[in-house]
């Protein structure tokens, strides 16, 4: 049996594209992990629908993870967090997850002016787990919010230098930067992929709080624990899914991963998610 979990897959999942930051992060941390990405790109984006919509959602695509055999899940999507995690992992008492927490409390211990930006979708801002995290570790730390109208789907145009990601951007960070920021927590797993814009935006003096290898680090010590690490150095497979345009994602993977990758299609049917 413990050979059969080290050879198990991983399982990730988001709305869209966003979750690669967390699936690369996690092939750069553990390069011998099997992992199955999953794309729910018809219910793209997750962040302005209700908790309990998003809830169901990540329920039925757990199950249809354990169908596939996996060891682990990771929620590699904040909205989803926010609403869901607590719940799978009641629902699931028998499968470990893994899920995203804005990361207001390294930015509330790294700040010098004693303000912090932080980008994120409306769930996120609204659930009881972002709220908490603030309420817990940034006391006597100002928290500026904005939720990016559009970004989320720049992103998944694969848009991520245009003028128009840019201006979404600048009415995010400009009035953030006027009230001192010096560190900005990025909320939402689409939102690594345009560091590199929002990095020439604030300047060299703005920390950019990328979550995704905290994450990758967690995934691993929580393998280590149960002893359900893989034993092969040798990198292993990813099985890209998705439930919305099969060439749009593959399209996307040499950019956001780096490398090419056959995806497979996968559709909801009677409120359960199967293989088309």
């Amino acid at each position: 049996m413990r050979l059969e979990a080290e050879t198990r897959p991983i399982g990730v999942f988001d709305s869209g594209v966003g979750g690669l930051s967390v699936l690369r992060a996690i092939r750069q941390t553990l390069p011998a992990e099997t992992m199955i990405y999953l794309a729910d790109q018809a219910h793209v984006p997750y962040g302005p629908r209700p908790l309990e919509e998003v809830h169901w959602f990540a329920e039925e695509i757990t199950r249809f993870f354990l169908t596939q055999g996996v060891k682990v899940v990771v929620v590699a999507c904040n909205t989803a967090s926010a609403a869901a995690l607590h719940h799978l992992r009641q629902t699931f008492p028998d499968i470990p997850f893994v899920g995203m927490e804005p990361a207001v409390k390294p930015a509330a211990e790294a700040t010098q002016s004693g303000v912090v930006g932080v980008l994120a979708t409306p769930a996120t801002f609204q659930g009881a787990l972002y709220a908490s995290v603030v309420e817990r570790f940034a006391q006597g730390v100002t928290v500026l919010q904005d939720t990016c109208p559009g970004l989320v789907a720049r992103i998944e145009a694969n848009d991520l230098d245009s003028h128009e990601t840019r201006l979404i951007l600048e009415r995010a960070l400009l009035p953030m930067l006027r009230r001192g920021i010096d560190t900005v927590v990025l909320g939402c797993t689409h939102y690594p992929f345009v560091i590199p814009l929002i990095q020439e935006i604030v300047g060299p003096e703005v920390r950019v709080i990328d979550p995704a290898p905290a994450v990758a680090r967690q995934v691993g010590r929580l393998l280590e624990a149960r002893g359900i690490a893989a034993a092969t150095t040798s990198p292993s497979e990813i099985q890209y899914l998705t439930s919305g345009e099969v060439s749009r994602l593959e399209a996307m993977l040499p950019a956001l991963m780096g490398e090419a990758g056959e995806v497979r299609a996968v559709r909801w049917s009677g409120g359960r998610l199967a293989f088309a």
